[in-house]
């Protein structure tokens, strides 16, 4: 993962190096490639070290068999020379105010139960009203803009001392980033993952193997109230058909109440926002 370092999709890198960067990212050699990819490994070499320029049906097949996300896709086809496919407009851009509404309006309706949308970097970008609830008693530091959901549940100052289960929640955190990483490619995330695991581990007195939980498949979410302990599970939503690359890369995370106890404690939590 440290052994290619790609520079920032704005940056002027020719296309041959950023192709080179992801065929070895994704541990394929140049005729493996060209076979999925159907092209000859003698064309597939020059258009690497430059000495041919590929077609744009060429970038985007290429890219395809890389699987790479729709960000690094518009990288590819500017650096071929070609216009993005993707349009990237921020979230606050008032020709996203449409998708911005729906996306709190399914925040809302989640309601009494906590849930929350993420950037790609996992910078808090809209919540419902349950969410502060859960906060409170966080360092003020961490509650600064852009408030960065993974430091907030791990950091020693956030929620990481009231996460009964701290040990599997910060393993299953980890383990997501690692995929984010492997898949985008993105320093920020890499950096954001070097940063997690330097911080303090679980206190000793916390549960090291609880029932119920599956890595990958099921996690739940044991937190500390004032009002009990809550227990949660989770899903993830993203929108994969989005053709905005600020939509495609947004992340829902939704909370479900585990047992009836938690029910009733986050309707009373809710009852008082």
């Amino acid at each position: 993962m440290h052994a290619h370092h790609l520079p920032h999709p704005s940056a002027p890198a020719p296309f041959g190096e950023r192709l080179r960067h992801w065929r070895q990212r994704r541990r394929l050699s140049q005729l493996e490639l060209a076979l999925q990819a159907e092209v000859s490994t003698r064309h597939l070499s020059c258009v690497e070290t430059g000495r041919a320029s590929p077609s744009r049906e060429m970038v985007l097949r290429l890219a395809e068999r890389l699987q790479l996300p729709p960000r690094e896709r518009n990288a590819l086809l500017v650096a071929a020379g070609y216009a993005p496919m993707y349009r990237e407009r921020a979230l606050d851009d008032p020709a996203m105010a449409a998708a911005r509404n729906a996306v709190q309006r399914i925040l809302d309706a989640h309601a009494p139960w906590p849930a929350l949308a993420m950037d790609r970097h996992w910078n808090l970008v809209m919540h419902n009203r349950l969410v502060p609830l859960l906060l409170q008693g966080v360092a003020p530091e961490l509650l600064k803009a852009p408030v960065n959901v993974l430091r907030l549940s791990l950091h020693p100052q956030g929620l990481a001392p009231r996460i009964h289960n701290l040990p599997q929640w910060r393993e299953h955190l980890l383990e997501r980033l690692r995929q984010q990483i492997t898949a985008t490619g993105d320093s920020t995330l890499a950096a954001l993952a070097e940063e997690l695991r330097a911080l303090p581990g679980a206190p000793e007195h916390a549960a090291h193997a609880l029932p119920g939980e599956h890595l990958g498949v099921l996690m739940p979410f044991r937190f500390d109230t004032p009002l009990g302990v809550l227990n949660l599970i989770s899903t993830t939503t993203v929108f994969g058909t989005a053709v905005d690359i600020t939509l495609q890369e947004l992340a829902l995370e939704t909370f479900f109440p585990a047992d009836d106890e938690t029910a009733e404690r986050l309707r009373a939590l809710a009852s008082h926002a």
